[in-house]
């Protein structure tokens, strides 16, 4: 892709978000914030959690859009005997008797991992080695997956009979927690029309792999104000109790605060929430804007604030 300066290439990339909004909306109603999120998970090269009742389409939204980006897509239902060969491929002697690698479904650009928390740690950690390097090891020897690769996850809140809660390293990896709510009366509506006729939409392809990987270079190139970079650093700081920062909520709520990961992916956050809005540098509204989802998964409850009924959102809010 060719363009004069950066300033150019960030106003290409407002067009095509803008582009893939329109296209996503032929399928999916409501969900703006959702899929908001999802994008500037792509973009930033990033994970995304889908946590939702079921019936919510998150299954058809992490279709859809991979359709839109003309992405090569692959749906792994998690469930409680599957295997990590299942998921990464195994060696099988071919007529030559010699060892042939056969690739599982891992090797794909967007992994929908369906209900990820039905299986037990040992596949979710085979997933884990794919989602921080790129790459999976099987039999001694290394595989690189396709870029871009993300993998976008679904979770059941409700259900805990038979699920694996994922542990706190592997939520880690994960760059936004998204929970998605039912749909308005107005949106359901419009749900049950498009959905109960025969009408087939037919999805453009709006960004090529290419172009995916350019603009994901072209986010890291934004310049951030040492303003906020502090200001996103010490956000995540308030929530550990024993920071210099602590907050009170902190001290009275939490029993754990995020990592140093927290503070990198507001940042990417912030660098790609300010470019898909046509801003050339993020500020503190930036990050803002994207905090929950980051930090929702990564501080921890305590008995005190389970008892009050008190939500991690909310803790958030007064964090902020």
């Amino acid at each position: 892709m060719e363009f004069k300066s950066d300033t150019e290439a960030i106003q290409s990339l407002v067009v095509k978000y803008n582009e893939l909004n329109k296209e996503i909306a032929k399928v999916i109603v409501g969900q703006e914030e959702t899929i908001k999120n999802v994008l500037i998970s792509i973009f930033s090269n990033g994970h995304c959690l889908l946590v939702g009742v079921p019936g919510l389409a998150k299954t058809l939204l992490v279709s859809t859009i991979s359709n839109a980006l003309g992405l090569s897509f692959n749906r792994i239902q998690f469930t409680p005997d599957l295997m990590p060969s299942d998921i990464i491929g195994s060696e099988i002697l071919d007529e030559s008797r010699n060892f042939k690698f056969i690739k599982g479904p891992l090797f794909a650009n967007i992994i929908l991992a369906d209900e990820i928390n039905r299986t037990p740690p040992k596949t979710q950690a085979a997933l884990l080695e794919a989602m921080q390097e790129r790459q999976i090891t099987t039999a001694g020897k290394r595989y690189s997956l396709e870029q871009p690769f993300f993998v976008l996850a679904t979770q059941n809140p409700i259900e805990q009979e038979g699920t694996y809660p994922l542990p706190e390293a592997q939520l880690d990896r994960f760059m936004f927690n998204v929970w998605l709510d039912y749909p308005s009366f107005k949106e359901e509506m419009q749900v049950v029309k498009q959905t109960t006729t025969t009408q087939n939409t037919k999805l453009n392809h709006i960004l090529t792999a290419n172009e995916i990987l350019f603009y994901q270079n072209l986010i890291r190139k934004i310049p951030v104000a040492d303003n906020v970079i502090e200001y996103a650093v010490k956000l995540v700081n308030k929530t550990r109790l024993n920071s210099e920062f602590s907050a009170d909520v902190t001290k009275k709520y939490l029993s754990w605060g995020a990592g140093p990961r927290a503070s990198q992916y507001l940042i990417i956050g912030a660098k790609c929430h300010a470019a898909i809005h046509g801003k050339f540098s993020p500020d503190i509204e930036d990050v803002k804007a994207i905090a929950t989802p980051i930090l929702r998964h990564r501080i921890i409850k305590n008995y005190k604030a389970e008892a009050e009924g008190i939500r991690i959102e909310d803790i958030i809010t007064q964090l902020l």
